[in-house]
């Protein structure tokens, strides 16, 4: 199933897991599957490897299980930075024997130890590239707070208008703690003339060395509330998690509220902490 018709009659909510390190590990991802399975997820993504290894046959083994074994609609991510064009034909036709028919179509991270290939600088290229040798439902990324490479905001939607004009189905924000970011976002996406659901990505932030990295690799602000928040309980495992916990929870239920059209949230393979989630939000989520 396209998961973009999903967006048709719910408020959708959908989790992102990663393969592990080391593929000798994989039986782990199974198990938080299983866990996550009773949340009655409207999809589950899988990110390409870990850190942006070669991993890839990982992705695509655990995408088709989600809509294999565990019957849950599955999304393959598959940045190109680091592919040629025969590559990236070589994994639709395995999305296809697989039967995945989801894929989040990104650029991915630059990596200054490797030279990029140049089939495809950005991901627009890549969306056509499936559109013309595939039949695939594409999800994108977008940037409440703009792109880290982007001169301006104006600019950054300039750029998501293509890509969604290149075919671009349905749209995951990149995390936020300030919802306004969200709002104003969701806004000069519909000045642009961008129509696509937008699902608003909410990362629980459960450890001070977490947000550090996130913030370090994404550049987003943090509110004046989570850092007060961070500094009080940073010292305080099981306080800062369940303080992570009733932020985010407080985000989602602001976001339903406003109507966003589904919230993607990501879970570091954390049942527990997804659980907790959901169980705070799950009434909410009405069609």
């Amino acid at each position: 199933m396209r998961t973009s018709e999903i967006f048709n009659n719910k408020t959708v909510l959908s989790l992102e897991i990663f393969p592990p390190r080391r593929t000798a590990s994989i039986g782990i991802i199974y198990k938080t599957l299983e866990e996550l399975q009773g949340l009655n997820p409207d999809f589950i993504s899988v990110t390409y490897g870990a850190g942006g290894s070669e991993t890839n046959t990982a992705t695509l083994e655990i995408a088709s299980a989600i809509k294999n074994n565990y019957g849950i609609e599955s999304v393959a991510h598959l940045p190109c930075i680091n592919l040629n064009k025969d590559e990236v034909l070589n994994m639709l036709e395995g999305f296809k024997q697989a039967g995945v028919e989801n894929i989040l179509a990104l650029r991915g991270d630059v990596n200054p130890a490797r030279v990029p290939k140049q089939d495809f600088r950005y991901a627009s290229d890549l969306v056509s590239f499936i559109k013309e040798n595939g039949d695939f439902n594409i999800i994108g990324a977008c940037y409440p707070e703009g792109h880290s490479e982007s001169p301006s905001l104006l600019d950054d939607i300039r750029h998501l208008k293509i890509k969604v004009d290149a075919g671009t189905d349905q749209l995951i924000t990149q995390l936020f703690f300030d919802n306004s970011y969200f709002y104003s976002f969701r806004e000069r996406a519909s000045v642009a003339g961008i129509n696509v659901a937008i699902e608003a990505g909410i990362m629980p932030v459960v450890n001070k060395r977490q947000i550090e990295r996130m913030v370090a690799l994404c550049g987003v602000k943090l509110p004046k509330k989570f850092v007060t928040m961070m500094e009080r309980y940073e010292n305080n495992p099981e306080a800062m998690r369940d303080a992570g916990i009733a932020y985010a929870v407080d985000q989602i239920v602001d976001l339903i509220a406003q109507g966003v059209d589904g919230i993607h949230l990501y879970t570091m393979n954390n049942p527990y902490i997804a659980k907790k989630i959901y169980a705070a939000i799950s009434t909410l989520l009405v069609a």
